[in-house]
């Protein structure tokens, strides 16, 4: 789970669907799978399935850093956009994903 810089609330529902919609494709292209990616206007929310050799930090760096290059190259939001430095992850195992 990572969050908007101050948790402003940037990500209201059209601008939210665009960014996860671009988040996952830039994830898929970098083989990081996300089986599921969802929010709320100020923090989204992704199940990655990590592979060995990735670590969480370096995924999490390369999503956020990558989608909020893009927020502001395409200007998706009218202010310049970031995403708040700290996240939050957990790790579970296989058999606890429906």
């Amino acid at each position: 789970m990572f969050g908007t810089k101050n948790r402003e609330p940037f990500l209201i529902k059209e601008s939210r669907d665009q960014v996860i919609k671009h988040i996952h494709d830039n994830a898929r292209s970098k083989e990081i799978f996300i089986d599921s990616i969802n929010g709320f206007n100020e923090h989204l929310h992704c199940l990655i399935s990590l592979e060995r050799e990735k670590s969480i930090a370096k995924v999490t760096n390369l999503i956020k850093g990558e989608s909020s290059y893009w927020i502001n190259r395409h200007e998706i939001l009218r202010l310049k956009f970031e995403w708040a430095d700290e996240y939050f992850a957990v790790s579970i195992g296989e058999s606890q994903v429906d």
